[in-house]
């Protein structure tokens, strides 16, 4: 999705280790020390031995909409279908869609989910990986890898490894390390701040819209949904 004309204010977010609030680069910094911190305090302060392990704490932002980010600590014996099964419930699901990674060149596939949405979706390559495969062996720091949800109205994100470390595991459990607060998007109509989005006129860069400015809008509100927080933002049937 391109062309957004969109206002937006510094991409801020919420440390979830310690509450602070910090800027998109700065949260990078932050958590390399801030996650260290909380694992070793963790480990000390427990009265039973808890149960650690290596850990990766991997940035995930919108391809194109890097306003978008998380940040995530996924165990390295987790599998990719995990971190695809988190980056769907956290910021993607909608029609059951087709998705892959794409690392070093090779790609990673789900299988198909009944079909896909309206049949939107393509059978796998058959040359495609399976997700079912450990971080560990195809992950290590600083790679920079891809990922697609949707091959009909693709989002697209791109995700770096920032470190391995130390730290207390919940089975392959994936945490939610931070995240960005809501980009401020304003309605192209008026002053407010738009709160609904046209389908179909997103790829034109308009259409975003206040309540009182959607209920005049030209498409209808059959073509509307709700501004959410992810770089799916207006796509397909994603509502958040």
């Amino acid at each position: 999705m391109s062309g957004q004309k969109k206002e937006r204010l510094e991409s801020n977010g919420v440390c979830n280790l310690c509450g602070g609030a910090f800027g998109k680069k700065v949260m990078t910094k932050h958590l390399t020390s801030c996650v260290k911190e909380k694992a070793n305090a963790g480990i000390s302060s427990s009265k039973q031995k808890p149960k650690s392990g290596k850990l990766f704490h991997i940035v995930v932002e919108g391809r194109y909409q890097p306003e978008y980010w998380i940040h995530i600590a996924a165990p390295a014996r987790a599998k990719l279908k995990d971190v695809d099964s988190f980056l769907r419930y956290t910021w993607l699901e909608c029609c059951g869609h087709l998705s892959l990674f794409t690392i070093d060149g090779v790609t990673y596939s789900s299988e198909s989910s009944a079909g896909g949405f309206f049949g939107q979706d393509f059978e796998n390559d058959m040359d495609d990986e399976s997700m079912d495969i450990a971080l560990n062996n195809v992950l290590v720091p600083k790679i920079k890898f891809y990922y697609e949800y949707d091959f009909g109205t693709t989002t697209e994100l791109a995700l770096k490894v920032i470190s391995e470390y130390e730290g207390i595991m919940k089975g392959k459990d994936i945490q939610l390390l931070a995240r960005n607060e809501p980009p401020i998007i304003m309605c192209n109509s008026c002053p407010k701040s738009a709160t609904q989005v046209c389908t179909n006129c997103i790829y034109d860069g308009d259409g975003w819209l206040c309540d009182e400015c959607a209920l005049e809008h030209k498409c209808g509100e059959e073509m509307l949904l709700p501004v959410v927080n992810s770089p799916r933002v207006g796509m397909c049937a994603y509502c958040g």
